[in-house]
């Protein structure tokens, strides 16, 4: 109840907002629907609106093949969503991996025809793997946060930790006063929240993404 819809795609949209003061990017805008599933609530009465992850990964594969059509070769896809488990992954950063893979090996076919990793001038491709040049490197999904960043932080659902990072972010975003409309377990400890907690994290996601984005 204290906090704004979307706060998934506020934390990523602000965060690149701080971001592109510091890196020469383009920004599109931001996808904020995903596979949310209703484990949290159900949509009846609570809002919660669900897009499942084999819907994703098509959507996801159109659009970046759109992208490298157009000619981008360092596409990054930041996502919050459920990104503690990033690792091993969740539906939503799962969709877009498998569409990202897609597009790649789709548009490589269509240039390249088939058979074009087997062919001689493929043959530093593992140089290029390592280096980190290869063309599958050219759409990478990240977390908002990195691992070290999680370790440290609050991770939780429209608790201490979102809530003050939004502060941070979006501060007509939070209303603190009214906290104690919630009745969740989830929510108990937003009463710990502060602007200065966010902006703490707020800032570690900055430098983090200037080090992963970076060409």
């Amino acid at each position: 109840e204290h906090m704004a819809v979307g706060m998934d795609t506020l934390a990523v949209t602000k965060s690149l907002d701080r971001l592109e003061s510091h890196m020469d990017l383009v920004i599109l805008p931001p996808f904020s629907y995903g596979a949310a599933s209703y484990a949290v609530a159900a949509p009846e009465g609570n809002g919660t609106l669900h897009v499942d992850a084999a819907v994703l990964a098509p959507l996801a594969e159109q659009m970046f093949t759109s992208l490298l059509r157009i000619g981008f070769r360092n596409i990054h896809g930041i996502i919050h969503h459920q990104t503690e488990n990033f690792s091993t992954g969740m539906p939503t950063d799962l969709a877009f991996k498998v569409g990202a893979r897609q597009a790649i090996f789709k548009f490589l076919e269509h240039i390249n025809g088939e058979a074009w990793w087997g062919a001689h001038d493929m043959r530093d491709y593992y140089a290029q793997h390592k280096s980190g040049n290869d063309p599958f490197n050219w759409i990478k999904l990240h977390p908002l946060m990195d691992a070290e960043i999680i370790k440290n932080y609050t991770f939780d659902h429209a608790g201490e930790g979102e809530t003050s990072l939004l502060m941070a972010l979006v501060p007509e975003g939070v209303e603190m006063d009214r906290v104690s409309q919630n009745n969740t377990w989830y929510t108990n400890s937003a009463y710990n929240s502060s602007s200065d907690k966010g902006e703490a994290v707020a800032s570690k996601i900055v430098n983090s993404l200037k080090e992963r984005l970076k060409l």
